[in-house]
């Protein structure tokens, strides 16, 4: 790809997420969930990796997701509808990976997002965020592979990189990108953000720009 394209891509993203992002709908069970429509692009991760916040740097929104310093707090599936005519929505999910939830409620949330990742026609990617400082971990390696098995494409996000030396996010990202090497519905190449200090924002806003393209939306 050229840097020309690149360019067009990150104008075109900078345009689509500086639109009105209004909350649309929440979902608390897969039998409540807004009717299908365009594309939805759906952001997954442990709790507390930091969804809500991306989702407000993404939008250059402070508040649109709402954010909570208690893990667990999203316990629905939640979905803002981009500017009109854009044919996108984002959906974010119950974080996953709350040990100090109820266990009842960690299987119920469980079951709302496989669900919802089994059945959902209009879902287009899932971004899954995972905590530069920390990297994968097993309860990540089964959602990927609670992903692999439904044919959703999926891309790894890194949250709060600009808290990692340079050295270290560098070989956090070549350790994820080997890992994604054996899991079939994973895009390879993994991005890296910071919500706090805005990098990564364009580049993901590019690959959502790029993937509408490529759908046709």
């Amino acid at each position: 790809m050229t840097d020309d394209t690149d360019a067009k891509l990150i104008e075109a993203g900078r345009k689509l997420f500086a639109g009105d992002w209004q909350f649309i709908w929440a979902a608390p069970a897969v039998e409540q969930l807004p009717p299908m429509a365009g594309l939805e692009i759906a952001f997954a991760g442990r709790s507390n990796v930091g969804k809500s916040s991306l989702i407000n740097a993404l939008t250059g929104r402070n508040s649109l997701a709402r954010t909570s310093h208690t893990p667990g707090r999203t316990q629905e599936l939640i979905f803002f509808d981009g500017p009109p005519n854009s044919g996108l929505r984002l959906v974010d999910m119950p974080g996953y990976g709350y040990a100090k939830a109820p266990k009842t409620q960690v299987a119920s949330w469980t079951e709302l997002i496989h669900k919802f990742l089994q059945g959902r026609a209009s879902l287009a990617r899932v971004y899954v965020l995972i905590d530069a400082r920390h990297g994968l971990k097993d309860v990540d390696l089964e959602i990927l592979k609670t992903l692999d098995r439904t044919a959703v494409s999926y891309q790894i996000v890194l949250t709060k990189a600009d808290q990692v030396k340079a050295s270290e996010l560098a070989a956090t990202i070549a350790e994820t990108e080997a890992a994604l090497a054996k899991h079939p519905a994973a895009f390879p190449h993994v991005l890296s953000t910071s919500s706090r200090s805005g990098t990564g924002m364009a580049e993901l806003r590019a690959a959502i720009v790029r993937l509408l393209d490529e759908r046709g939306a």
